[in-house]
């Protein structure tokens, strides 16, 4: 069987099915989910195609929509994806998503972690993340039904505003704005970060 690494191509749907493998082989039956940033796609597919499996959701630095911003960079991105150095493209990313001073440990926390993957690597990603607009607007749509917690940084512009508006029509899910933070909110903010994810999944019944 072919691993992540081999695959010609990265889904959603193929990366979940190795979350919930990983499940089986050490016997976890249900459990709640916390996802960062991309991983939060991650997590809803599996709530869509696995809700047995997921008693919580904790999507912090959640991304549901690409606003206009973010889409014009990504149709720029698939354009110079295998012209230009991907870290010089990542870090070019990094900076429009967390522009501010106070951010500098999250962009270089991004940029370190993206010096482990190749360019191949990189590119699917990338890939993943610029075709991934249909599937968002579905998850926009259809309320889980899972009690999930959105944690997201006061200053994250490119993704806080579509959140606020997911959750005024998801029965299931509730927002919480982390003051002093951009999109990375665990490392902006681990402390406080901490203190409400834990009180939020303390207070779930199973």
């Amino acid at each position: 069987k072919k691993g992540l690494g081999q695959l010609k191509r990265y889904n959603f749907e193929v990366i979940g099915n190795e979350v919930v493998e990983v499940l089986n082989h050490i016997g976890i039956v249900k459990s709640h989910f916390v996802g960062i940033s991309l991983g939060t796609i991650i997590i809803r597919d599996l709530a869509e195609r696995y809700p047995e499996r997921v008693s919580a959701m904790v999507m912090a630095g959640a991304v549901m929509k690409l606003n206009l911003r973010g889409q014009v960079l990504m149709r720029l991105g698939v354009i110079f994806k295998s012209i230009l150095p991907y870290l010089l493209l990542y870090r070019f990313f990094a900076f429009i998503i967390m522009p501010r001073k106070a951010h500098r440990n999250s962009r270089l926390l991004f940029i370190n972690e993206a010096k482990k993957l190749y360019q191949n690597e990189f590119i699917k990603w990338f890939k993943l993340a610029a075709e991934v607009n249909p599937l968002l607007s579905f998850f926009r749509f259809k309320d889980s039904g899972i009690s999930t917690l959105y944690i997201m940084g006061e200053e994250d512009h490119m993704f806080l505003p579509s959140i606020k508006k997911l959750v005024q029509n998801h029965k299931s899910a509730q927002l919480q704005v982390v003051a002093n933070s951009g999109h990375v909110v665990n490392v902006d903010q681990p402390l406080e970060f901490n203190k409400r994810v834990v009180a939020y999944l303390a207070g779930i019944e199973y």
